[in-house]
C-alpha cells in the first residue's frame, strides 16, 4: 500500500492524493492549483500517473482547489466513478461548468492578446484551456452520489464512509479501511475541517480511530477572532463605509460557502437592527443556483439558519438582494458610486468579475473591502491584505486607497483550537499523521502543537510528490 502527495504539501492548493495496491489505484480529490504565474504550469503538468489507470475517485467537496482537475483527468482517459455526497454532486454541475467557461474565455483572451502582439504572417502557439465545457459535461456523469454516514464499497478492498465536514455544504471526512492481502489500514482524510459555530453549515464530525491521518493546516498557525467580535468589526466596516463615507464595500468571496454564509449573516444583522436599509448584489453568474442548491439541502443546514432563510422568504421588511446575471448588469455595478454592498467571486480575486470591482473601487478611500477567507500566496487578495499600496488589474496600475478589512472570524476553515479539539477525539495515536493543506510555516506551527500538545508522533509534513507506504 503506498499513498503520495500529488498536491497541497507544502501548500494550500492543488490538494491530490494517490492512493496504489498491487491491484488497484485511486484518487482522493483531483484540485486545482490557485495563485501566481507557476499555478498554470502546475495544472498543466499536475499528473505523474496515468488518468487511465486510475479506477475511482473519492472527493472530499466541490471547492476547485479540491475538484477543478477533474474534467482534466478525464481528458487523459479517466473514465472511472468519482464518488461524493448528494450536495456536492449537485454543486459540481454549476461550479466545474463555471471553471470551464473561465478556462476558455482566459484561453481566448490569451490568444488574442499573442495575435495583436504579433504579425498576422508570423506563426504563434495557440493557448488551450486545461478543459472545455463540452468535456466537463462529458465528465460530469461520472459523478455517484453518496449520503452522508453510509458505508459505500467501491472496490472489493475499498470500504469508506462519508462524515460532515463542516466546512461548506456537502463538505465531507473520508474514513478509508483499505485492505490488501490480510492487512487492513484505515486512513482517514480530513479534507477542509470547518470552524465550529460557523453560519449554515452543521460543526465537523468527530473520528475517533485511523491508522493513517492526513490533516488539513490552512490556519495551523493562529486563532480566529470570536464570531461576536467578528460580527461587531463586520457591522462597524458596512454602517462605516455607507452611512458615513458614503462608498461601496466589495466583497471577495467564494460562490460556494462564504457567499451564503455571507448572505445569511447580512439578513440576521439586518434582522437585529445592527444593519440598515442596504443593496447587496451578488454578482456571479453561479451564485444563484448554489443559492438554490443550499436551500434544496436545508436538512445539511443548522438551526439558526433555516430559520434565517425561512423569514427572508415570508417576510416583507427585508435586505434588498440582487442576483446579476448577465455582464452588462455586472458592467452597470461599476457605475454605482455608493450604497452598495457587492459579493463576487472569486475569493482569492484572482480572476471573474471581482477584479471589476477592484479596479473601480480599489481607488476611492470612501469604499472597502472586506477579506473574509483565506487569500493564498501570490493571488491578487494575498497582496492587499498584505497591504499593497498599487496592485495591477488588467495590466494597470490601480492604487489601493480603499479601507482593506481583514475578518478573519467568518473563515469557513478550523483554525489551530479547533484542529486541536477535533483531533483530541482520537482515542490513540494514529500510527502516522501527516499534515496538508497548508503553508509552509501554517503546517509546521500545527505540526509543532500536535507534538506539545498532544504528544503525538510521528507526524510529518510530506514534501510535493512524496510517497510512503503504509
Amino acid at each position: 500500500m503506498q499513498l503520495t502527495f500529488h498536491g497541497a504539501a507544502g501548500e494550500v492548493t492543488g490538494s491530490c492524493y494517490l492512493i496504489e495496491t498491487s491491484e488497484l489505484r485511486f484518487l482522493v480529490d483531483c484540485g486545482m492549483f490557485q495563485g501566481g504565474r507557476e499555478a498554470d504550469k502546475k495544472n498543466r503538468t499536475a499528473f505523474d500517473f496515468d488518468p487511465e489507470t486510475i479506477d475511482f475517485v473519492l472527493l472530499t467537496h466541490a471547492h476547485i482547489d479540491h475538484s477543478g482537475l477533474l474534467p482534466r483527468l478525464r481528458v487523459w482517459g479517466f473514465r472511472g466513478p468519482v464518488y461524493a455526497t448528494s450536495a456536492t454532486s449537485d454543486l459540481l454541475q454549476v461550479m466545474l461548468k463555471d471553471s470551464a467557461h473561465i478556462q476558455e474565455k482566459e484561453a481566448e483572451w490569451r490568444n488574442k492578446t499573442r495575435r495583436d502582439k504579433h504579425s498576422r504572417n508570423s506563426a504563434t502557439q495557440e493557448y488551450a484551456p486545461l478543459y472545455t465545457v463540452a468535456q466537463t459535461e462529458h465528465f460530469l456523469k461520472q459523478i455517484h452520489s453518496v449520503t452522508y454516514d453510509n458505508e459505500i464499497q467501491p472496490h472489493p478492498q475499498v470500504r469508506c464512509i462519508f462524515r460532515d465536514a463542516g466546512h461548506i455544504l456537502g463538505s465531507a471526512i473520508i474514513e478509508l479501511w483499505l485492505t490488501e492481502g490480510a492487512v487492513t489500514k484505515k486512513i482517514v482524510f480530513s479534507g477542509d475541517l470547518g470552524q465550529p459555530g460557523h453560519p449554515i453549515v452543521r460543526d465537523p464530525t468527530p473520528i475517533r480511530q485511523a491508522d493513517i491521518l492526513l490533516v488539513e493546516s490552512t490556519y495551523g498557525n493562529r486563532l480566529h477572532r470570536n464570531m461576536l467580535d467578528t460580527l461587531d468589526e463586520l457591522v462597524f466596516a458596512i454602517n462605516n463605509t455607507l452611512s458615513e463615507k458614503g462608498g461601496n464595500v466589495i466583497i471577495p468571496a467564494f460562490t460556494v460557502g462564504r457567499t451564503q454564509d455571507l448572505l445569511f449573516l447580512l439578513i440576521d444583522l439586518y434582522r437585529a437592527g445592527k444593519l440598515g436599509e442596504m443593496d447587496i448584489y451578488v454578482d456571479s453568474p453561479m451564485a444563484l443556483a448554489a443559492t438554490d442548491i443550499t436551500m434544496k439541502h436545508l436538512a445539511l443546514l443548522d438551526r439558526e439558519a433555516v430559520d434565517a432563510m425561512q423569514w427572508m422568504s415570508g417576510d416583507g421588511r427585508k435586505p434588498r438582494i440582487h442576483f446579476v446575471q448577465d455582464v452588462e448588469e455586472s458592467m452597470h455595478l461599476n457605475t454605482i458610486r455608493h450604497g452598495a454592498i457587492i459579493i463576487s467571486a472569486s475569493g482569492m480575486c484572482d480572476a471573474g468579475r471581482i477584479k471589476h470591482h477592484l479596479k473601480y473601487n480599489l481607488g476611492r478611500q470612501e469604499c472597502s473591502i472586506i477579506i473574509t477567507g483565506f487569500q493564498a500566496a501570490r493571488t491578487l487578495g494575498r497582496r492587499l491584505v498584505d497591504g499593497a499600496r498599487v496592485v495591477k488589474i488588467f495590466g494597470e496600475d490601480i492604487p489601493v486607497r480603499a479601507k482593506i478589512y481583514t475578518i478573519g472570524g467568518l473563515s469557513a476553515h478550523a483554525d489551530q483550537a479547533a484542529l486541536l479539539d477535533w483531533l483530541r477525539h482520537f482515542t490513540q495515536t494514529p500510527e502516522k499523521t501527516f499534515i496538508v493543506h497548508g503553508e509552509i510555516n501554517n503546517a509546521n506551527a500545527l505540526l509543532s502543537a500536535i507534538k506539545s500538545r498532544l504528544n503525538w508522533n510521528p507526524v510529518f509534513i510530506p514534501d510535493h510528490k512524496t510517497t510512503v507506504t503504509l
